[in-house]
């Protein structure tokens, strides 16, 4: 596996296998590996001749009272990750090559609607940071297919809106969310819960499950069945900021929908997380 972590670099090693006729997958992460980034570039190995892997730690995306600082970077670790899975090539940037004129004065890519509720309502400009990340690295790599986890719903469907509105000849493509067996999604921050509290992180998917439940018996009572499994959850020591219930395209449903995805976020602790379930067909 080739390490870059210039830009001119990149692009020179990029403009062979482009020559090539190879086909290029991106996968974008902020390091800090698990089963559910590697599961990305196992599907982008069956999308393209070529993987490329990024890893920056983007400060665009935190908030002012977020965990940049403390984000874990494992960068040794996550290139021993990457070369067994089977990527080609890793991005690994510093700040200052990705925004080398600073941040005060930088271009921003703001996708309206799909960004503002949600996350994008607790998390203030969270979605500009993302989707100004994201199109900068595009740029930079010109893939022809990216991929990202659905854990991260929101964010996904932010990214597909940029690329269609600006029109980028890249293929999208979602990957399921990978869970431990006791149905807890991966993600980087588990890490941060204590012992106890990861003993009962679970409930956050036993509640998404019982929303979706409800739903597949026919309930279009959205509000009572959110609130239902607010209250367990808060009884369970959550601190929930949203419970909603959504069309796939994060639309509000009527009596009318036949498909949903419902999301939650809520704090554990000092822990932040979040998770969907897709329903009927998602997986309950």
């Amino acid at each position: 596996m080739i390490t870059r972590h210039a830009i001119t670099e990149l692009r020179a090693q990029l403009a062979v296998w482009r020559a090539a006729g190879q086909r290029i997958a991106l996968v974008p992460t902020m390091g800090n590996l698990h089963r559910g980034h590697l599961r990305l570039v196992e599907q982008a190995r069956m999308q393209a001749d070529r993987v490329v892997a990024s890893i920056f730690v983007n400060p665009l995306q935190f908030g002012p009272n977020e965990d940049f600082e403390r984000y874990p970077r494992t960068l040794a670790a996550d290139q021993a990750s990457l070369q067994d899975a089977g990527v080609d090539l890793l991005f690994a940037p510093s700040v200052a090559e990705m925004y080398p004129h600073g941040r005060e004065t930088l271009s921003s890519v703001h996708v309206p609607g799909v960004s503002e509720d949600l996350d994008g309502a607790h998390r203030p400009g969270h979605f500009d940071g993302v989707a100004t990340v994201v199109s900068i690295l595009f740029n930079i790599v010109q893939p022809d297919v990216a991929l990202f986890g659905e854990k991260d719903y929101q964010q996904l469907a932010v990214i597909r809106q940029m690329v269609r509105d600006l029109h980028l000849p890249i293929e999208i493509v979602g990957v399921p969310t990978q869970r431990d067996v006791d149905g807890l999604a991966l993600s980087s921050r588990n890490q941060y819960l204590s012992p106890e509290e990861r003993t009962r992180a679970p409930a956050l998917h036993a509640a998404l499950k019982a929303v979706a439940a409800a739903l597949d018996e026919g309930r279009r009572d959205f509000e009572p069945i959110s609130e239902e499994q607010c209250k367990v959850l808060a009884n369970k020591g959550f601190d929930v900021q949203y419970l909603a219930i959504r069309r796939p395209d994060l639309g509000l449903p009527d009596a009318t929908t036949q498909r949903f995805v419902v999301l939650v976020a809520a704090k554990l602790g000092r822990t932040r997380l979040i998770d969907n379930i897709q329903a009927p067909s998602g997986q309950i």
